[in-house]
């Protein structure tokens, strides 16, 4: 058949724009700090914050009962794989604002802190302070700010690779907010370009993210979606897109009292995201809870609180713990495993969160997989084809989420019936291969 060699063709071009998965480890969540404030170590001190906020707070598993309303079962459970995972690794990925979180100052004061930032970021690289997954954001490049952001990222590459030796921290991304047209995406590819050459880097060494904040972002000019020609855009330097609820909610006429993460806007937009970027291999994030579980009365030196103002903190810290919990699980229910956390005292909960999520689903999950693996194995011993292997891989990158995070150990993985080497492979079909021979 001659249509035979054009279906190849087109097969293998589909192939190449839906890889599917993205291969590595996804951080839970993305946690944003101003530029102005940062130091080498800024995320240790944030993990000493979200520990004690925790302790303060939630002295074991009836509190986190209490206050987020997990499972009584589990509960346990997860508050000691909390304190685990804040005392061993607080923050997966951490973002120096230039942005919102750092605001308008004078060109002077934003390049100085350009500067010092860089340097802290080398001496935390120096010095192990990092987390796995780290990046910048500057501000947008509108006609309002392109100048400025452009600047603050010369200034901040070229500081922090001159005083490294040219390394870069490990994940390292810029992520680029405000995006509305393409053009904005390649010029940011056209700076990086430089910044590389300059410094002798590979070309694409330096990833980047967009951020989802205008429906223009979405649907574009002419009406067509407009993300696939963001990241088509990035020429292979994109890495995912991050969900920015508030500007987002903004843009469509909301009003403050209605804009909240779990807004049906904010649903229609997340699943505009997954429709329009299914299978091409991005990482996707939704966005922050903004009450901050924050209680309001603070001890003055030599100064307790009364039993009354300690117990309104508790209250207040309680019901934002609930409400960014709530946030949490609404965004996994639509597949959206990494958001963004803006203070420590958040931090706890997105694991509190995750942990619950994930060993709640685990029976069922793991009899499912387990049903899988033997069907398929079965299939190929009898000549037979086995023709569900992407929900097979859907149940594996399931486990695989769970492990990343802290959810699950190595003697519940052991319950699978998987070794630690099938699931670092990342592949069900080459579980099921490798178990056939």
């Amino acid at each position: 058949m001659d249509s035979l060699p054009v279906l190849a063709a087109a097969n293998a071009l589909y192939q190449k724009s839906f890889p599917g998965e993205p291969v590595g480890r996804q951080p839970v969540h993305t946690v944003y700090g101003g530029a102005h404030l940062f130091k080498a170590e800024t995320c240790r001190k944030l993990g000493s914050i979200a520990l004690s906020t925790l302790t303060d707070y939630a002295a074991d598993g009836a509190d986190l009962v209490q206050a987020l309303a997990v499972n009584p079962d589990q509960a346990d459970q997860i508050y000691k794989r909390i304190v685990e995972k804040l005392k061993r690794e607080a923050v997966e990925d951490f973002r120096i604002d230039f942005e919102d979180g750092y605001g308008y100052r004078s060109n002077d004061e934003e390049d100085g802190h350009a500067r010092t930032a860089a340097l802290e970021v080398a001496r935390a690289m120096s010095e192990n302070l990092l987390p796995p997954f780290f990046g910048i954001r500057v501000k947008a490049l509108n006609e309002e700010c392109k100048a400025r952001s452009a600047g603050t990222l010369n200034i901040f590459l070229d500081t922090l690779l001159d005083r490294s030796a040219g390394r870069l921290p490990d994940n390292f991304v810029v992520t680029l907010p405000k995006v509305v047209i393409a053009e904005q995406v390649r010029a940011l590819v056209e700076l990086l370009e430089l910044i590389e050459d300059h410094h002798g880097l590979r070309s694409g060494t330096i990833k980047i993210e967009i951020m989802v904040e205008a429906p223009q972002c979405l649907v574009g000019a002419q009406g067509q979606m407009q993300l696939p020609l963001l990241v088509a855009a990035a020429t292979g330097r994109c890495r995912g897109a991050h969900f920015g609820a508030y500007d987002y909610t903004a843009s469509c006429d909301i009003t403050a009292g209605s804009q909240r993460l779990a807004s049906p806007a904010c649903d229609f937009a997340r699943h505009m995201m997954k429709v329009s970027l299914a299978g091409r291999g991005l990482w996707l994030s939704d966005g922050a809870t903004n009450v901050l579980p924050i209680g309001p009365h603070r001890s003055r030196e030599g100064d307790a609180l009364t039993a009354a103002q300690k117990s309104e903190n508790r209250a207040v810290v309680h019901r934002g713990w609930k409400l960014a919990y709530d946030d949490i699980r609404h965004s996994f229910s639509q597949g959206f495993y990494q958001g963004w956390d803006l203070h420590p005292a958040q931090i706890p909960v997105r694991y509190a969160a995750a942990y619950a999520f994930f060993l709640e689903g685990l029976p069922a999950a793991t009899q499912r997989l387990q049903a899988f693996i033997e069907k398929a194995a079965q299939a190929s011993l009898v000549g037979d084809v086995f023709d569900d292997a992407a929900s097979g891989q859907g149940l594996l990158n399931y486990f695989l989420r769970a492990i990343n995070c802290g959810a699950v150990d190595a003697e519940q993985l052991s319950a699978v019936g998987l070794t630690t080497e099938e699931i670092a492979g990342r592949s069900f079909l080459r579980i099921v291969e490798t178990r056939r021979k």
